[in-house]
C-alpha cells in the first residue's frame, strides 16, 4: 500500500466550512471529490452580486447534480453532516450543505433565510468586504457595525438555525454579531491579524468575543491572508496555516479553532479577472498579484506534500486535538445552532 493510501486511511474527518465553485449552474460539482470521502463541505451559493433568483437557481442545480452523481449526501440535519456513528455509506460520500457569503441575495427579505434553509443553507455572513444594508465590511474605511436590519438578520439566523458568520465583516460588525447572537457565532474562514496584518484577518478582540459565544474560527488557506503567496511556496502556506492554528489555540483554546480553507475551484478564472480588470478590486487584493490557495488534498496530507495534519502532529497536536480542529469543533457548535 502506498504512503498516500496509508495516510488517507488515518486522517481525521474534515469539516470544510467554506469553499467556492464557480457561481454558475454549469459549475462542475465533481471537483469537490478532491476532498477526502467522509468530509462535510459547505459550498458558497452567492455573495453581493447575486440576486435571490440567481442563488436559488444555483443551489437548486447543485442539489440536482449532487443527487445525480451519487457521491454526495445532502445535509438536512447534523446527523447527515457529521454522524456520531459513521457508517460505510457516510464514510464513502461527501456531506453537502451551502452558505451565502453576503446577505445581498436575501434582497432585504428575512423570510428568505427560511427558504434557503430548506434548500441546505447552514451559514450566512452579513457583509462581504463592503458595507451593505446589514452592516460594514472589512475593507470599509468607516466602520459603523451592524445596522438595525443587520441586527434583525442575526436574530433571524438564530431563530432558523443558521450560523451567523463574521468573516469578511468589519471589526465592529463582527463584535456586534457576538453581542447579539444567543447561540455560538463563527468566523468561517478568517485568519489572525496579529500573525499577518491584513484587513481580511481578524483582531484578537474579535476572536475572543467569538469564543465567548462558544463559537469557532476557521483558519483559511489563502496565500495573501497567510503572508505566503508565492506560487512555488505551497509548503510554506501549509506551515503558515499551522502558525495561525497554533496562535488561535494559544489565544482562545483548542475548542474554538477549526480549518476552513476558502479554496476556490475557479481560481484560474478569478486570477484572470484580477489581471484584466484590477479596477474592480481593492488594492488590498491586487497588490499581491496572482492569488494562491492551499488545495483540499493538502489539508489532510493525501497529496505528495506534507499536509497540514502532519505539520500539526509534528508541532505536538495530539490525535484528539487534530480531530477537534479538523472537524469536531465545528460539528459541536452545529449541534447547538442548527435546528434539525
Amino acid at each position: 500500500m502506498s504512503r498516500e493510501a496509508v495516510r488517507a486511511q488515518h486522517h481525521p474527518r474534515l469539516w470544510e466550512q467554506h469553499c467556492c465553485l464557480p457561481l454558475l449552474p454549469s459549475a462542475d460539482l465533481t471537483e469537490l471529490t478532491r476532498y477526502p470521502a467522509g468530509s462535510y463541505l459547505s459550498v458558497n451559493i452567492g455573495y453581493s452580486p447575486q440576486s435571490t433568483r440567481e442563488s436559488l437557481e444555483l443551489v437548486t442545480q447543485f442539489r440536482r447534480d449532487a443527487l445525480t452523481d451519487g457521491r454526495f449526501r445532502l445535509v438536512h440535519s447534523i446527523e447527515d453532516a457529521w454522524p456520531e456513528q459513521p457508517t460505510e455509506e457516510t464514510e464513502a460520500t461527501l456531506a453537502l450543505a451551502f452558505d451565502l457569503e453576503d446577505s445581498g441575495p436575501l434582497e432585504g427579505d428575512l423570510d428568505n433565510v427560511e427558504l434557503f434553509y430548506e434548500l441546505g443553507l447552514r451559514s450566512l455572513l452579513p457583509t462581504y468586504n463592503r458595507a451593505n444594508a446589514a452592516g460594514s465590511g472589512c475593507l470599509d474605511t468607516e466602520d459603523t457595525g451592524l445596522t438595525a436590519y443587520g441586527r434583525d438578520l442575526i436574530r433571524k439566523l438564530n431563530e432558523v438555525g443558521v450560523f451567523a458568520d463574521g468573516s469578511h465583516c468589519s471589526r465592529r460588525t463582527g463584535l456586534d454579531i457576538a453581542e447579539i447572537t444567543n447561540v455560538p457565532m463563527i468566523y468561517s474562514h478568517s485568519n489572525f491579524a496579529t500573525v499577518w496584518a491584513h484587513p481580511r484577518n481578524i483582531g484578537d478582540d474579535q476572536a475572543k468575543a467569538c469564543a465567548a459565544t462558544g463559537g469557532v474560527i476557521g483558519i483559511n488557506g489563502v496565500g495573501i491572508f497567510l503572508g505566503r503567496n508565492e506560487p512555488a511556496d505551497r509548503a510554506g502556506r501549509i506551515e503558515a496555516m499551522a502558525d495561525h492554528v497554533v496562535y488561535g489555540v494559544e489565544l482562545v483554546g483548542i475548542g474554538h479553532i477549526g480549518v476552513s480553507s476558502d479554496y476556490s475551484f475557479d481560481a484560474e478564472d478569478f486570477n484572470r479577472e484580477l489581471a484584466e480588470h484590477p479596477e474592480h478590486y481593492s488594492e488590498e487584493i491586487t497588490r499581491y498579484g496572482q492569488l494562491q490557495w492551499v488545495p483540499p488534498e493538502d489539508l489532510l496530507g493525501v497529496s505528495e506534500v506534507r499536509g497540514l495534519d502532519e505539520v500539526l502532529a509534528a508541532r505536538g497536536f495530539s490525535e484528539a486535538d487534530r480531530a477537534a480542529v479538523f472537524g469536531g469543533n465545528f460539528a459541536r457548535v452545529a449541534r447547538q445552532v442548527w435546528r434539525d
